[in-house]
C-alpha cells in the first residue's frame, strides 16, 4: 500500500497572526456636514478594499439591478449604518466603528454622524483619532457643519486631516471647482490655526458612491497626481508623540495577590519607563525607583504608550486609584484652577453655581465652572462674550476643583490634558474639556466645612428650597430623584451633600444615615429650622456669634 505524503499547508496560521501584530495602527475618524457623503465613502473604502464579509453584502444589496451592472446595487452608507433609525431616515446617528486591515497596515474607522444635533458623537469619535477625513460636497463647498467640525478636529489635537471633495461625479470632475474649495479649507485652516501650528492637510478628489480615487486611481481625473485615499492612509506616519513624551501611568488598581506582591496597575498615558527608572508618587510626591514592570506576557525592560502595565517600587510606597505616577525628572503641573476649551453636550445648559463632578483620568472629584470666558462662533470663529455654553457650544471655561489635578496642557499630551464633566443629577456627560492653562491655586475651592449627608424632602418646593439655601452658604450639593444605593454611596465619597427629592424607601437607605425635612414647604421658617437641625448634629459648620463675626 503508497504511503500518503502529507501535503504541506499554503496558509500558516501562526505566520499570520506574528505578521498581523507587527502592523501599526492608524486610529480615523470622518468629518463633514450632513449628506456630504461619509458613511458611502466608507462603505465604499471597505467594499473596494476586500474587506466586507458576503453576508453583509448581501444585507445591504438592493433588490434591483442596475442596467448593464454585473452585481445588483449596493447601499454602501448601511455597511456602517447599523441602527434602524439610520437606515429609515438615510443618516449616521451614533459612532460606527469599524476595524480592517491592509498589506501594510491596520485600521480603526469612527464613522461619525454629520447633524449638529449630533456634534458630540462626532467628539467622541474624533478624541482617540490620529487622523480625520473632512468630507466636503463639490456642489455646496464648505458649510456650517464641516466648519464645527473641522474646528472640533483642530481642537482635539488630530494632526493629520484629508480633505475628501466628494461626489465630484456631481460638477463633471471640474478642476476649478476642487482648486476652489481646496483654496477655501487651506483659508479655513489658517483661520483655525492663526499661531501657524496647522495640522497638515492632504486634498483628494473623489467619488464614493462610483469609487473614483478611493481605492483604485481614477481615469476620469488627469489632473489630478496625488495619492488615492487608501494609499494616503497607508503611508501617513502614525502619530507616536504620546510614546516620546515625559511618563505618566494613571492608577487604576493595586493588585496585591500575596504578601510578596503589590503591583500598581494603569493604562501608560505617555512616554516610556524602564526598570530602574526613579519615579515620582503624586499627590504624595514620594520618590522610589522601578523594581519590575510585568504584563500579561511576563516581565519587560521597559514599557510604552498605550500598554496596559503593572509596576512594582523598590521603596513601599502608599498609591492608591486616582494618584500619578510619573518620571521623577519631568513631573505634570498641578492645581486646583485651569482654564480649559470645552463642547458642551448637555441639553441642560452650563450654570456656574451648580456642582459638577470632573473626571480626569482615573480619579473623579467635585468641581465647578467659576466663568465662561467666551464661545466661538463657528461661521465666523470669532470670540463671544457669553455667560453659558448650551448644547453643542464650544467655548473657553475656567474651572476649579476641590483637589489638585495633575496634568498636562492637552496640546502638549491628549491623554492627561483631557477631561469630562458629568451632571451628578442625572450622571450624564454634560462636556469633554481639553486644559488649556493652570490658574494657580489662589483661587481655589476650599476643602468643604461640612461633612457628607443624604437629605430627603418630600416634594420638589423643598428640594428648590433647601438646595438654594444651602448653595447660598457655598456648600457642595447635589440634588437628585435617583434612589439607587450605589449612587448615593458615590456622591457621599466626595463629600457632597445630597438632597434626595423623594420618599426614599428602606432598601435604597439601608446603611445610610438619613436626615428629612419633614415640615410643610410653604412654611417660611421650614428650611431654617432643618438648617438649624443639621447644625445642631454637625452636619453644617456652627454659624459664627456676633462678637466673632464683628471682631
Amino acid at each position: 500500500m503508497p504511503t500518503l505524503t502529507p501535503i504541506e499547508p499554503d496558509f500558516a496560521i501562526e505566520e499570520f497572526l506574528h505578521a498581523e501584530q507587527q502592523k501599526d495602527l492608524l486610529r480615523f475618524s470622518t468629518a463633514g456636514s450632513v449628506d456630504d457623503g461619509k458613511s458611502t465613502l466608507i462603505g465604499r473604502l471597505l467594499y473596494d478594499s476586500r474587506n466586507v464579509y458576503e453576508d453583509q453584502v448581501r444585507a445591504v444589496t438592493g433588490k434591483t439591478i442596475a442596467p448593464g451592472a454585473k452585481a445588483p446595487a449596493i447601499d454602501f452608507a448601511q455597511l456602517t449604518d447599523g441602527l434602524r433609525a439610520e437606515r429609515e431616515q438615510g443618516i449616521t446617528i451614533d459612532v460606527a466603528y469599524r476595524f480592517f486591515s491592509t498589506q501594510r497596515r491596520k485600521f480603526i474607522i469612527a464613522d461619525t454622524p454629520g447633524h449638529e444635533q449630533y456634534t458630540r458623537n462626532m467628539a467622541t469619535g474624533a478624541s482617540t483619532a490620529d487622523l480625520a477625513i473632512i468630507l466636503i460636497d463639490a456642489r455646496k463647498g464648505i458649510l456650517t457643519q464641516s466648519r464645527r467640525h473641522s474646528y472640533i478636529a483642530s481642537l482635539l489635537g488630530i494632526r493629520h486631516l484629508v480633505a475628501a471633495v466628494n461626489k465630484m461625479d456631481l460638477v463633471d470632475f471640474s478642476e476649478d471647482v476642487y482648486n476652489t474649495i481646496v483654496s477655501d479649507l487651506h483659508t479655513l485652516l489658517g483661520q483655525l490655526n492663526p499661531d501657524g501650528n496647522a495640522p497638515s492637510l492632504v486634498t483628494i478628489p473623489v467619488s464614493a458612491l462610483d469609487g473614483d480615487n478611493v481605492v483604485e486611481p481614477s481615469t476620469r481625473t488627469p489632473w489630478y497626481s496625488g495619492p488615492t485615499l487608501l494609499q494616503h492612509l497607508e503611508e501617513v506616519p502614525v502619530w507616536t508623540e504620546e510614546a516620546t513624551a515625559p511618563f505618566r501611568l494613571p492608577v487604576q488598581r493595586v493588585i496585591r495577590p500575596d504578601q510578596h506582591y503589590r503591583g500598581f496597575a494603569g493604562q501608560i498615558a505617555a512616554g516610556t519607563i524602564h526598570r530602574g527608572d526613579t519615579i515620582v508618587a503624586l499627590p504624595s510626591g514620594r520618590t522610589s525607583r522601578v523594581a519590575s514592570i510585568t504584563t500579561f506576557d511576563g516581565d519587560l525592560e521597559k514599557a510604552s504608550a498605550p500598554l496596559s502595565i503593572a509596576l512594582t517600587m523598590e521603596d513601599e510606597l502608599d498609591i492608591s486609584r486616582g494618584d500619578v505616577i510619573s518620571i521623577a525628572a519631568h513631573p505634570p503641573q498641578h492645581a486646583t484652577a485651569l482654564e480649559a476649551s470645552v463642547v458642551w453636550f448637555d441639553a441642560t445648559r452650563l450654570e456656574t453655581h451648580r456642582p459638577y463632578l470632573l473626571k480626569h483620568g482615573t480619579q473623579t472629584l467635585p468641581a465647578r465652572v467659576t466663568r465662561v470666558l467666551h464661545r466661538t462662533n463657528i461661521q465666523t470663529l470669532t470670540d463671544e462674550a457669553v455667560n453659558s455654553l448650551g448644547m453643542n457650544d464650544i467655548g473657553v471655561v475656567e474651572i476649579e476643583s476641590t483637589r489638585s489635578l495633575f496634568f498636562d496642557p492637552y496640546a502638549e499630551n491628549r491623554a492627561s490634558g483631557s477631561f469630562i464633566l458629568i451632571d451628578p443629577q442625572t450622571n450624564a456627560t454634560a462636556a469633554a474639556g481639553m486644559i488649556r492653562r493652570s490658574l494657580g491655586t489662589a483661587t481655589a475651592i476650599h476643602t468643604p466645612t461640612h461633612k457628607a449627608a443624604l437629605l430627603s424632602v418630600h416634594t420638589p418646593e423643598q428640594a428648590t428650597t433647601l438646595e438654594a439655601a444651602l448653595l447660598a452658604e457655598n456648600f457642595a450639593v447635589v440634588r437628585t430623584k435617583l434612589q439607587s444605593q450605589p449612587i448615593l454611596r458615590s456622591l457621599l465619597s466626595l463629600g457632597l451633600l445630597v438632597i434626595l427629592e423623594g420618599i426614599p424607601t428602606e432598601h435604597t437607605t439601608v446603611g445610610l444615615e438619613l436626615h428629612t425635612l419633614e415640615a410643610d414647604p410653604q412654611s417660611p421658617n421650614a428650611v431654617a429650622a432643618f438648617l438649624n437641625h443639621l447644625r445642631a448634629v454637625h452636619i453644617l459648620p456652627a454659624q459664627k456669634g456676633i462678637e466673632e463675626q464683628q471682631s
